[in-house]
């Protein structure tokens, strides 16, 4: 990859940083530009995992406070999120590159669909953890672990949009506030993305140069969102990038 594409990939890692930062779903940024630039989905799948990994484990330091007290259920979930998210990269690893550009449109569509209705799966969460009586029945929390199975195999596996279906998941079945769901959500989420970046790292498959350069963007893009938080509606970027990866997976269709 020659120093433009390095540059292109690393203006996209901003913008997909600044995207997280904000509203979420910077990967339907980052991961289609890589292959636009001619990197094979698998690789470049790979090399998006570990380079936006650092962000998450910002976002999960900055909600440290709302952690507190819920050690149990972070025994529970962690290790779920970090051998589920390792089986989602094995996953990933042995799909052939024509299978997996195959499947990218589809998964990109579902990425979209968990970014588009957010919002309407937050108020469903908080409903549930603020209703009574029958509204608000909830199986015994060790159930946890068995949704969040699935989810931390697709995050594993494509990630984009997993934090939304970890949170979806985790109001099945805890009762809780929103605050504190939503801080072990980020936390389950980082482990589901931490374990398949470490287990990329020794894949042989990241694109190092790549990774670095992409690296270095998501973290000024996600500083730059922090900064810009509150100027700039989350819910039009939102859209913004929802309407952008429905232009991709059209493109993807297409090809």
């Amino acid at each position: 990859m020659n120093a433009l594409n390095l540059v292109i990939a690393g203006l996209a890692a901003v913008a997909g940083g600044l995207v997280n930062a904000l509203a979420g779903g910077g990967t339907l940024i980052t991961f289609p530009m890589l292959t636009a630039l001619g990197v094979p989905p698998v690789v470049a799948n790979v090399t998006n995992t570990v380079a936006l990994c650092p962000g998450y484990l910002g976002a999960t330091f900055a909600q440290m406070r709302e952690l507190r007290g819920q050690g149990q259920r972070l025994r529970r979930l962690l290790p779920t999120g970090v051998l589920f998210g390792i089986a989602g990269g094995v996953l990933l690893l042995h799909t052939s590159n024509q299978t997996f550009r195959v499947l990218v449109p589809y998964l990109i569509l579902l990425a979209v669909g968990l970014l588009y209705f957010q919002d309407r799966l937050r108020n469903w969460v908080m409903g549930r953890v603020s209703g009574d009586g029958a509204k608000n029945v909830h199986p015994p929390e060790a159930w946890a672990v068995l949704p969040v199975i699935p989810a931390a195999v697709y995050g594993g596996y494509f990630g984009a949009g997993v934090s939304v279906m970890v949170l979806a998941v985790l109001g099945l079945v805890l009762e809780d506030s929103l605050t504190r769901l939503n801080a072990l959500k980020q936390a389950v989420s980082f482990s589901i993305n931490i374990a398949a970046a470490i287990f990329f790292v020794f894949s042989g498959e990241v694109l190092w140069p790549v990774a670095l350069v992409m690296a270095v963007g998501a973290l000024a893009g996600g500083a730059l969102g922090g900064r810009l938080a509150g100027k700039i509606k989350p819910l039009t970027l939102r859209r913004l990038v929802v309407a952008i990866g429905l232009v991709v997976a059209g493109i993807y269709f297409v090809r």
